[in-house]
């Protein structure tokens, strides 16, 4: 049977009372094979937005999609032109206590694996090592011809000398930081806008990560499932587990009676297979934790 917290259990699940970390804390300190799977709650405190509230309904409005992204020129150029004018700030984002902690729990041998859905390389800059990036990396781009990856700055300086005149004008609109460096334009903001093409062949270029409506590579699943299977415990971090490609790890888990973990603000998709649920801000439960 799936282990269980011994105070809170069944539906209170969902509403673990504030404080109660010490059931935690033990369940962390007896595991020997703890991997943990981290989503956008864990870099919010570095300021980088997420897509969705505590009760799982977008922020603002959605992202856009591969479809989408691949339909028309005027789509890849509204999107390069919110992305070039949220890149600095998102660039610039540090690791926050929640990233730093996970890194100690890894140095400290108490963290053998972490999957990340976050494509900010946040948990990799506090010095994780054991990582998988499951959607990708915001800091790459691909050339959706060739192949190619480059470097995200390095467009971002491209795409500066191509629209000098336009990052002038942008500048006067106030920024509204979104989700994974993206921010809020009106079509009308960008159409003088000019996109680069790949140096190597002249092909379009996508951001390294996986965009919705798209899926993970299948080697990529395959590694974080390896590791899922053979934990002895799934530590949900910040995660309302709504899309598939993070949730399905903690179905695995479940099917194969590994004891499941969350601290999350708000639902999560997966409160019914967790034995331990805590619903606060994931700094603060780290922190106080006696590990």
């Amino acid at each position: 049977m799936r282990e269980t917290d011994s105070t809170i259990t069944g539906n209170d699940l969902r509403s673990a009372s504030v404080g109660r970390t010490d059931e935690l804390s033990a369940w962390l300190s007896s595991r020997r094979r703890l991997v943990a799977l981290t989503g956008a709650g864990c870099s919010t405190e570095s300021g980088i937005p997420d897509y969705r509230g505590p009760q799982g309904s977008w922020n603002r409005r959605k992202p856009m999609t591969i479809g989408e992204f691949l339909r028309s020129p005027e789509n890849r150029q509204h999107y390069w032109a919110r992305s070039s004018r949220g890149w600095p700030r998102f660039a610039a984002a540090q690791p926050n206590s929640t990233h730093k902690a996970l890194a100690a729990m890894e140095h400290d041998h108490r963290l053998s694996f972490l999957i990340t859905q976050n494509v900010d390389g946040l948990h990799q800059k506090a010095g994780s090592s054991e990582v998988l990036d499951l959607h990708g990396r915001n800091d790459r781009v691909i050339c959706l011809e060739c192949r190619q990856l480059s470097d995200r700055q390095a467009l971002q300086n491209r795409l500066y000398e191509l629209n000098r005149n336009w990052f002038e004008r942008s500048s006067e609109i106030p920024l509204t930081q979104l989700a994974d460096g993206d921010s809020e334009l009106t079509r009308d903001d960008t159409l003088d806008f000019r996109c680069a093409d790949c140096i190597a062949c002249g092909g379009l270029l996508k951001p390294d990560v996986v965009f919705f409506g798209e899926s993970v590579p299948a080697p990529v699943v395959a590694t974080a499932m390896n590791h899922v299977e053979n934990s002895d415990g799934l530590l949900v971090i910040g995660s309302s587990l709504t899309v598939w490609s993070g949730y399905r790890f903690a179905l695995a888990a479940s099917k194969l009676a590994i004891p499941i973990a969350i601290i999350n603000v708000g639902d999560s998709r997966a409160d019914d297979l967790a034995g331990i649920r805590v619903n606060r801000e994931c700094g603060a439960v780290l922190a106080e934790l006696n590990l």
